[in-house]
């Protein structure tokens, strides 16, 4: 990737001015041309954001937000299991004390591949995110982020910076905003023509004085696609969205049982789902990414079903280390692959459900199970369904797996 390994030397030999330009002096000592006014050191961060691989950066000040959106989300439930999301994000000085700037940066990912509709012919293949089908974003992230922390160091040694991903208690799209990066669509993504939504975020705090940016228009106008677009429903209006009903959630976050009637609308989505995105004119000619861990094997985009629903630690591990899928972990993806399965109808996943019905983690048999009743209720089983159910039935002690069987039984039998 272009910001990493030896990232920081590689980047402190850039902008080498030989005459002091205006808002500029000279380091003490001579040499490098060093801003002074507050407008002069922002140009040069974009300039050097821009060398070290961001496709956008802008800068935001590091006065508090206004927070009471995300504490409304909340108490309304709609963030789910994900509460830690609250909690006094709105203060970037909490991160960083004492910061008085915040260089937003986004890295594009592109359109990169079909849509969810798409896959490997002949294959029974799910479908994964496309910001997750590379490598994990927070390293790339992270490792541009140093890269432009210690071109800065050189220039302003007293200076103080902290890197910042999504796993740091800060409002990134706010911020993102109030930098002038995009605007917030009414998907809640933020928006940055000619690259759409398809962007990560990150933030480098700094004690620096730098002349902030300015928000742009938000431009959907009476745009309501990306709501239309939405499988489950979880948009619930213009930007307001209720993760319990996102696949995104649903499939990544959450790490429980995933609610029956919503199953079906998951389709063959095994990791995320980018519907809203892809409804969005902005997406639709958005540009791609510049960094190559973007690009990965059509098996990254669309790996094989059988294979997920009865993969074992060590084979999670060895195939997802180092990218975003790692996050749901080895039950909750084959979790998810048995209802891709179910959702697929064909009665070539049978096998790869009836092992997963032997699975260790009740979470999995319960979903294989209700995958197979999906088969067996369409005819698509072979008529093995109801038999593989019956013999787990017998054997099971997991209550909610047994109800699971029951449900899918009734489901067959219908």
């Amino acid at each position: 990737m272009s910001g990493s390994g030896g990232s920081g030397r590689r980047f402190r030999t850039v902008l080498r001015p030989t005459v002091a330009s205006r808002g500029a002096a000279p380091r003490q000592g001579g040499g490098r041309v060093v801003p002074v006014s507050s407008s002069g050191r922002t140009a040069l961060v974009r300039r050097l954001a821009a060398i070290v691989g961001f496709d956008g950066a802008g800068v935001a000040s590091a006065e508090p937000l206004d927070d009471t959106p995300v504490a409304a989300w909340l108490s309304l439930g709609h963030a789910g299991s994900m509460t830690y999301l609250g909690g006094g994000r709105g203060d970037p000085r909490r991160v960083l004390a004492g910061a008085r700037s915040i260089v937003c940066v986004a890295l594009a990912y592109g359109r990169g591949g079909a849509s969810a509709g798409a896959g490997r012919p002949g294959v029974l293949c799910g479908t994964i995110a496309r910001y997750a089908r590379g490598l994990d974003y927070h390293d790339t992230l992270k490792r541009k982020l140093r890269a432009l922390a210690a071109c800065l160091r050189e220039r302003f040694p007293s200076a103080r910076f902290r890197a910042a991903v999504d796993t740091a208690p800060l409002l990134e799209k706010p911020l993102a905003v109030r930098a002038g990066l995009g605007w917030v669509g009414k998907h809640t993504l933020l928006l940055r023509p000619p690259f759409g939504s398809w962007l990560v975020l990150g933030e480098l705090l700094t004690d620096l004085d730098l002349e902030p940016g300015a928000p742009v228009p938000e431009k959907c106008g009476t745009c309501t696609r990306c709501l239309a677009a939405c499988p489950t429903g979880a948009l619930v209006g213009p930007k307001q969205l209720d993760a319990r009903r996102c696949i995104a959630y649903l499939t990544i976050e959450h790490r429980g049982v995933i609610p029956r009637e919503l199953r079906p609308s998951l389709g063959t989505r095994i990791f995320g789902c980018d519907a809203c995105q892809e409804a969005c004119p902005w997406n639709r000619s958005a540009r791609s990414g510049r960094d190559p861990g973007w690009t990965r094997s059509a098996e990254a985009a669309y790996p094989r079903l059988e294979d997920l629903a009865v993969i074992d630690q060590k084979g999670f591990e060895r195939r997802f280390a180092r990218t975003p899928v790692a996050r749901t972990g080895r039950v909750g993806l084959a979790r998810n692959a048995c209802v891709a399965l179910g959702n697929a109808g064909s009665a070539r996943s049978v096998p790869a459900l009836e092992r997963a019905l032997g699975d260790v983690d009740p979470l999995v048999r319960g979903h294989a199970a209700w995958a197979l009743g999906r088969l067996a209720e369409r005819g698509a089983d072979g008529g093995a369904g109801g038999r593989i159910l019956a013999r787990a039935m017998r054997g099971e002690r997991d209550p909610e797996v047994l109800e699971e069987i029951r449900g899918a039984r009734a489901g067959s039998a219908s």
